[in-house]
């Protein structure tokens, strides 16, 4: 089994909490249109406008923004008070400013593998918030290099392994998401490891490759160095 020396790691999720942002300003939002929909209804309208922007707006804070405030004037029939927009930008600003909290097991996790391996951060959505983000978190220092992406797909992984170690079979992604962490990496010659957080994106989701030999779950990061050490012993 060829030896891992590089290893890749998601950030929004793995590294620290974001969802749960989204939903708390997902809730707001329900609340703010509750005279006009219910909640089922508009929840199903704003993930048709974050699918339909995707392509325009990309992954992050701005573009769901966006996409709140497209939702509301469709659900009003462009009815929505002034008063509505500017509490959906005032939403977003916050979300912005949000101070980022590690999850378990991250800071020690890239510690432990930090001497040993190339560490990479991959991620996606909005440049400026995502180095925000990093720089806040204090782990910047431990990464070998930092690719802030518009997707995450076979190409772009390959690519990044290409650069920033011996490839993609040498190299292994571990992230959250099914769709975005997992499978691109797998599809490109490296390891996918999922580490659920109980909190999913619809729009990330994706049925496991179980049956895949490089495909691993485990229950927390703090698994991850054993993993590895497995990886490499073998």
């Amino acid at each position: 089994m060829t030896r891992i020396t590089t290893i890749g790691f998601d950030a929004d999720d793995t590294l620290w909490h974001n969802e749960r942002f989204f939903r708390m300003t997902q809730d707001h939002f329900a609340d703010l249109l509750a005279d006009y929909t219910d909640r089922e209804s508009l929840m199903a309208r704003l993930l048709d406008a974050e699918r339909r922007n995707l392509g325009q707006y990309g992954f992050g804070i701005k573009g769901f923004v966006l996409s709140m405030i497209e939702t509301a004037i469709e659900v009003t029939d462009g009815r929505v008070p002034a008063s509505v927009i500017s509490e959906l930008l005032s939403a977003g600003q916050e979300m912005l400013r949000h101070p980022i909290e590690l999850l378990p097991n991250a800071e020690a996790t890239i510690a432990a593998l930090a001497p040993t391996h190339r560490l990479v951060l991959i991620t996606k959505g909005d440049l400026l918030d995502q180095e925000r983000k990093l720089a806040q978190s204090g782990l910047g220092e431990m990464f070998d290099a930092v690719e802030i992406v518009s997707d995450k797909t076979p190409v772009v992984y390959a690519n990044i392994f290409a650069r920033h170690g011996d490839g993609a079979e040498a190299a292994l992604m571990v992230g959250n998401s099914m769709r975005s962490d997992v499978l691109p990496p797998i599809l490109a010659g490296g390891w996918g490891v999922h580490v659920p957080f109980g909190m999913e994106w619809e729009i990330e989701r994706a049925e496991a490759p179980v049956t895949h030999p490089r495909f691993r779950v485990l229950a927390h990061l703090g698994e991850l160095p054993d993993l590895i050490g497995w990886i490499d012993g073998s």
